[in-house]
């Protein structure tokens, strides 16, 4: 899967969410993106198996995660355009708040 496509996966995602699709459906369709299996070296130590199979899972999540940034940044480019109070870097430290405080009760 080519790193364009994973990022639409992430897109596809985000929308199905917002569209109200179950939740283990968005979570199968991102699942798609993660490989089946894992090519290791024959005989290879936990260490090599483990930076192996790292090394096959970095591309495909950095699509992913990068797939999720360039929906938030069009949507957020959007959503300052419209000249809406709060903005969007008020909305994300308003959040970022929230799971902080989040995190000492």
């Amino acid at each position: 899967m080519t790193e364009n496509e994973i990022k639409l996966k992430a897109i596809a995602a985000l929308t199905a969410l917002r569209g109200g699709v179950d939740e283990s459906l968005v979570s199968d369709l991102l699942g798609e993106v993660i490989p089946g299996q894992f090519a290791v070296p024959a005989g290879a130590g936990a260490e090599e198996v483990g930076m192996a199979v790292l090394a096959q899972l970095s591309e495909p999540l950095s699509a992913l995660v990068n797939g999720f940034i360039v929906a938030f940044d069009a949507v957020a480019e959007a959503h300052d355009s419209t000249g809406a109070d709060p903005d969007t870097a008020h909305i994300l430290q308003e959040l970022a708040l929230r799971l902080a405080s989040d995190n000492f009760e």
